[in-house]
């Protein structure tokens, strides 16, 4: 694979550095030992942005002519070529797969709910009387979620590529200590962000703040 290319914003707020997805995309890729270049949207309304995400979210996705967008469709596409990221065996992709959804379909949407309270909407008035429930559903998944992790290091047993989706999803939780409930999960996330592709992948993706705030300036 070759001629790899990742979009993303110039610039994010604080409280997201670290956390704007197209950093799955950069950990995936330095997992696998694939080099790409990083590229950034002016303006994610351009109808030519558009073409390649038709959302106007961040990241879209290039490699050798194939475009891409949604980081689930990322990874596994990426996964599908690295056994680093995904076993070559049928019942471990399967199992890597079962995984990949339920961070993205079942974790992340009540996770990402109450992100959004306490970060972009804490100053509307419904914010807080309906965080109590969102704070509820959060713990009720991660509760699930570490038993069914039990005393594996991974979810599959063997670092997958939905471990870094997973990893990523309770990144978001990072301003609470919901994670730190659960020794199991707390445990689980330290251990992923000590992997020296996900180290480097948060450098590039900061430098890369950096280096369009210098050149704003």
């Amino acid at each position: 694979m070759e001629k790899i290319r990742v979009t993303t914003v110039r610039s994010a707020p604080t409280f997201a550095h670290g956390l704007v997805r197209d950093l799955r995309v950069r950990w995936a890729l330095d997992e696998a030992g694939l080099a790409y270049v990083a590229d950034t949207v002016a303006d994610r309304a351009d109808p030519a942005y558009r073409l390649r995400q038709p959302f106007g979210m961040v990241p879209a996705f290039e490699a050798d002519g194939q475009g891409l967008f949604e980081t689930g469709a990322i990874l596994h596409f990426l996964a599908e070529d690295s056994e680093a990221l995904m076993p070559a065996d049928r019942k471990g992709r399967a199992e890597t797969l079962v995984w990949m959804f339920a961070a993205l379909n079942t974790v992340e949407p009540p996770v990402w709910h109450l992100f959004l309270l306490d970060t972009q909407r804490k100053d509307e008035p419904w914010a807080a009387p309906s965080r109590p429930t969102a704070v509820s559903t959060v713990e009720q998944r991660l509760a699930a979620l570490a038993a069914a992790l039990g005393d594996r290091e991974y979810l599959t047993g063997r670092f997958t590529v939905a471990d870094i989706l997973m990893a990523t999803v309770l990144r978001f939780l990072r301003h609470t200590d919901l994670v730190a409930d659960f020794p199991t999960l707390a445990a689980y996330l330290r251990r992923c962000e000590a992997r020296p592709a996900f180290q480097k992948a948060v450098r590039d993706q900061l430098d890369d703040y950096a280096r369009h705030a210098a050149v704003a300036a």
